[in-house]
């Protein structure tokens, strides 16, 4: 065991009684599974359901830490040119773990309502049906919300809320001088309501946010925190970290340098 290892409980105590603001809302980009899958000599499957596992533990922490809100860039427009093999692995995981919401006792009992954010038409049926019996199982909760981004691009979904208001107009049912910002947001993520986006969250050693709720996150200024571990990689502290980025923003009321 060496120096840091002894060190980190201690470093964890002191930074986390150092916060007095959590967000209401995180966006994460899980970004790095295929990367570590690499490292690790392993095949990229490996990686995305090391990826599903840290997701599972980071919702613990969140919850822990008193986040209502989470949204997980999961599977972009973009993804779907990946390889036949990668994507099959990808929806037979996203099938698994949308059906292990149904039985999950950590769900029920925290009354994680589970919704999908995204373009529903472009999934396979078999996707989609497991993706509706999560979110019918959990309609009526509301302690927390877990929002999956899956099939989802920002573009495509400005996109599609432009369609839906210019039909409005069409119709006569709504006069394009009532169009306001707050009714683009409405018929923005499929009417569900998402709050603003108080902080995103990038693994991977990336450095930009990837078209991800730029609504929800660019219009409202949101903290943004990048970090070097893969997500399969990333730990309870990465996450207390990335909310401190959050605390010192809103105490000083301009955006900290990244630690």
């Amino acid at each position: 065991m060496n120096l840091r290892t002894l060190l980190e409980p201690l470093y964890f105590r002191i930074l986390r009684s150092s916060i007095s603001k959590t967000p209401n809302h995180i966006a994460i980009i899980q970004d790095g599974n295929r990367r570590y899958a690499k490292e690790m000599g392993q095949k990229t499957g490996f990686g995305h359901r090391q990826g599903a596992n840290t997701t599972e533990m980071m919702l613990e922490w969140a919850r822990e830490f008193g986040i209502k809100h989470i949204t997980l860039y999961a599977f972009s427009t973009e993804n779907f040119r990946r390889n036949e093999e990668e994507l099959g692995e990808l929806f037979e995981l996203f099938k698994d773990r949308f059906l292990k919401v149904l039985t999950d006792e950590r769900v029920h009992k925290n009354k994680i309502r589970v919704r999908m954010v995204g373009d529903k038409s472009l999934l396979p049926a078999d996707v989609l049906a497991c993706v509706e019996k999560a979110e019918e199982a959990t309609k009526e909760y509301s302690n927390h919300y877990l929002n999956v981004a899956i099939a989802y691009g920002g573009r495509n979904e400005i996109v599609h809320a432009a369609r839906r208001i210019i039909t409005q107009v069409r119709d006569g049912t709504l006069s394009p001088d009532r169009i306001t910002p707050a009714m683009v947001e409405a018929n923005l993520y499929g009417g569900l309501g998402l709050p603003p986006v108080d902080l995103i969250i990038r693994t991977g050693n990336e450095y930009r946010t990837s078209n991800f709720l730029p609504w929800l996150a660019n219009g409202n200024e949101s903290s943004v925190y990048f970090c070097a571990p893969y997500w399969p990689q990333f730990r309870k502290i990465d996450l207390l970290r990335a909310i401190r980025v959050y605390d010192q923003r809103k105490r000083s009321g301009s955006k900290p340098s990244c630690p």
